[in-house]
């Protein structure tokens, strides 16, 4: 496994980022600890998380999940750059009792006690706003981390689908209070069918030293080798993928993508998530395994080279927005 540092930080993480969403909904208890001894075991050290995980009724449960392979021992809680969210409801799929979601001071103190206490630890390495609370300004946010900081609760922040203005609102608001250092990651929807973040996220990341964790990396499998997979096996698209390959012009530029990767021997995913890795500013994808296999398959990208002629071609088939703010300006 190869390494590097989160943004601006001194700390050292992965430079693959294993996801959990699926724990709980998808991967049942045992499988979801399996999946995590061969990602330790293969050097991922940075796992992600969210309060919400879990879903519906079930929200806090992938948390749970991680606590108890935490409690497992073997020192795997200090092996691991643990990052989890906050910002959702957590009172199930029904409406939520004020201040019970969100970022206000008293949610975040409420919610990370919570999260603390079912992922069986004392510390967050990295917790991060799942998203923007457009409600509570930023200097009650950073106020009630100054907090969490002082009690040694929380190491770090991050962003989570934050636009490049609101990263720069927060990190220019951190600087003048002198408390805390800021927002140090962003993770961001970023991938080879979908690179908008380029214009003005990824830009803002690297002005103010944040690390960028793009999710959804095969773009909801769309990446992942889906027309392949549907002649060969009969498996049929759903979600994201579904919806794209039901216009001919985009089902034409996943067949182009598909096809040269075939030429050049290579399986989609795997290209997918190597090409994050060249991306200025990534620190590295994330990665949500269901099984064994599918985590088995992306620990490959991490030694993919790609060469230029075929990051050249990628870029024909996948054109990014180009440079701010000339991709808009003119």
């Amino acid at each position: 496994m190869k390494y590097t540092q989160l943004g601006r930080t001194g700390l050292k993480v992965s430079r693959l980022v294993l996801g959990t969403m699926n724990f709980g909904p998808q991967t049942d208890e045992a499988d979801s600890h399996a999946i995590m001894d061969s990602a330790l075991g293969a050097g991922i050290n940075f796992v992600d998380t969210a309060n919400v995980y879990g879903w519906g009724e079930n929200k806090g449960r992938t948390e749970e999940i991680i606590g108890n392979w935490f409690a497992k021992g073997g020192e795997r809680r200090d092996k691991v750059v643990l990052a989890t969210k906050v910002y959702g409801n957590m009172a199930g799929d029904g409406p939520s009792w004020p201040n019970h979601d969100k970022l206000s001071a008293l949610n975040i103190r409420r919610a990370v006690d919570a999260s603390l206490k079912r992922l069986q630890t004392d510390y967050i390495d990295v917790y991060q706003f799942h998203h923007v609370d457009r409600a509570t300004p930023f200097e009650e946010i950073w106020q009630a981390i100054d907090v969490l900081i002082q009690q040694g609760k929380i190491l770090y922040v991050g962003s989570s689908n934050f636009p490049g203005y609101k990263i720069a609102q927060a990190n220019e608001i951190a600087a003048k209070r002198g408390g805390t250092i800021g927002l140090v990651s962003e993770q961001c929807l970023y991938n080879l069918a979908e690179r908008r973040a380029e214009m003005e996220v990824i830009p803002a990341a690297q002005e103010y030293g944040l690390g960028v964790i793009p999710w959804s990396p095969l773009q909801g499998g769309l990446l992942g080798g889906v027309i392949k997979k549907q002649v060969e096996g009969g498996r049929r698209a759903s979600g994201r993928a579904a919806d794209t390959l039901a216009d001919p012009t985009s089902r034409a530029q996943i067949q182009a993508y598909e096809d040269l990767l075939d030429k050049h021997g290579l399986e989609p995913g795997d290209t997918a998530l190597a090409w994050l890795l060249t991306r200025p500013g990534v620190t590295g994808p994330i990665v949500g395994p269901r099984t064994a296999e599918q985590l088995d398959s992306a620990i490959r990208a991490v030694d993919l080279d790609l060469s230029e002629e075929l990051l050249t071609s990628l870029d024909e088939i996948f054109p990014g927005p180009g440079p701010s703010p000339e991709a808009f300006a003119w």
